[in-house]
């Protein structure tokens, strides 16, 4: 593949600063992917095969689309996005005083000049995250500012919601929703490393 086109299949701004500090600007291009888990699917399953979809979904000649998907897992159940201010405030209750993990996979799908597939690689990174135990005028208080709505877990470790955290064992990215030393070993390996930084049009 000859200097592709950089494409982030993601509406995530904190995956659009993550790709920044390593000076990649790629164009933004959301996908439209059902998420619904698969019956029986596996949490590690699952946001591979959404990190494949997305990076899949819009992916044009010459060009190599990055896709990723981050899921909280709570013994054996998937804490996706909350819907409402009630249910962040329930998934922070289950979390308090408890350790889950984080896994973030990436994909990458990229065609050649005739449209043909010519990359397809992911990697997945996993984190184990333990938050302290919370009271509730706490959670309220984190809830009511809004953030934990667009968040897996309702939570953002870079921002507020960091001081809910007691350890982390893993990397802080793989939590914020892309693993960079993975996203590097990716593009590198698809060709075209710190190129993408011209990728933009």
């Amino acid at each position: 593949m000859n200097d592709p086109r950089l494409v982030l299949a993601s509406a995530s701004p904190r995956r659009r600063e993550l790709l920044a500090e390593l000076g990649l600007h790629p164009e933004v291009r959301p996908p439209n992917v059902d998420e619904t888990p698969h019956a029986d699917e596996s949490p590690d399953a699952y946001v591979t095969r959404l990190a494949f979809e997305k990076a899949g979904a819009d992916v044009q000649a010459d060009e190599v689309s990055l896709g990723a998907d981050t899921v909280v897992v709570l013994g054996d159940t998937l804490l996706g996005k909350p819907g409402n201010p009630a249910e962040a405030a329930d998934m922070l209750a289950r979390l308090s005083g408890r350790t889950h993990r984080v896994l973030s996979a990436q994909a990458l799908v990229g065609r050649d000049h005739a449209g043909a597939i010519s990359t397809r690689a992911s990697a997945l990174s996993i984190a184990r995250v333990s938050f302290r135990t919370l009271g509730n005028a706490e959670i309220a208080g984190y809830v009511a500012t809004g953030e934990p709505m667009d968040k897996a877990g309702a939570y953002a470790i870079q921002d507020a919601g960091g001081v809910l955290i007691q350890r982390l064992e893993g990397r802080r990215d793989t939590v914020i929703g892309l693993d960079l030393s993975w996203t590097l070993r990716l593009l590198d390996g698809a060709g075209i490393e710190r190129r993408a930084e011209r990728s933009t049009r």
